[in-house]
């Protein structure tokens, strides 16, 4: 039976999920989840697991099946992505929690953080926290997209600043600077956070090149994660300038292939520490 807490003193994000948007692609998007958990080097079976940044339930669902005798806790701010993850992981307890101040519960052998500490703004501290909170031999096992480099987020920000007509910048300043503030670190840095005398650390990049389909496939895997805090915070009418703009700006720079499909190179950024 699935249980969902919300722990005492945490806000739900400020940023708005749409589950079914970030289904799409679900292929694409759980590659890397289950090239992560390949390198997961455990050498028992993990009694106690969480996935943090669980979203719709997904790799929730495939650690229940993967570790059937363990406890395995699903960790998300989104009571929308919590709603859903309840059905599609009904063996797993859910907590409805900020990841600031997360805290487990019990011991982890494994914790997985799957697309999310690239959301978090100064979560070095976290990390070293959670390593720290492991039982021994236990796993932290995190990936995140590297992005700010990319033709789909430039275009994305450059189109906030060239605004709308009379070339006015849309959204607030505040809206403008955080997009371009970069939360994650290099391989290098996290390599000097996370390794040390009780520690081990894999760390490595990979870029994947999706082959989408669908009409204007990048704007919908955009909309679904990347552009939220743009959806969030720009009016109806401000949104409605962006989209025609940005949307034209995404279609040349991902031109289809002559057979329809569309190209679409995404690096992330992994890392397996392993508690000695």
């Amino acid at each position: 039976m699935t249980t969902t807490h919300t722990d005492t003193g945490d806000s739900p994000s400020e940023v708005s999920w749409d589950p079914q948007l970030y289904l799409r692609f679900p292929e694409h998007r759980m590659r890397p989840a289950l090239d992560l958990l390949d390198r997961v080097p455990l050498g028992a079976p993990p009694a106690v697991v969480y996935d943090l940044g669980c979203g719709p339930g997904t790799l929730t669902r495939v650690l229940t099946d993967r570790f059937p005798d363990a406890e395995v806790h699903g960790v998300d701010s989104s009571p929308e992505m919590l709603s859903t993850a309840a059905e599609t992981a009904p063996a797993a307890r859910l907590h409805r929690a900020e990841i600031s101040s997360w805290r487990p519960r019990h011991r982890p052998d494994l914790v997985f953080a799957n697309s999310l500490f690239h959301l978090v703004p100064d979560h070095a501290d976290i990390l070293r926290r959670t390593v720290r909170a492991l039982a021994p031999r236990g796993v932290l096992a995190a990936q995140m997209p590297v992005f700010h480099y990319t033709p789909w987020f430039r275009l994305m920000t450059k189109t906030l600043e060239d605004g709308g007509p009379g070339g006015t910048p849309l959204g607030d300043p505040g809206l403008r600077r955080s997009l371009c503030r970069r939360h994650t670190s290099d391989a290098a840095g996290y390599y000097d956070l996370l390794a040390g005398p009780d520690t081990e650390a894999d760390i490595w990049t990979t870029e994947y090149l999706h082959v989408l389909t669908g009409p204007d496939p990048v704007w919908a895997w955009v909309e679904a994660a990347g552009l939220r805090p743009v959806i969030d915070g720009l009016t109806s009418a401000e949104f409605a300038a962006f989209r025609t703009v940005y949307l034209a700006r995404l279609r040349e720079a991902y031109p289809p292939l002559p057979d329809g499909r569309t190209l679409f190179p995404f690096q992330r950024l992994f890392l397996v520490v392993h508690r000695l």
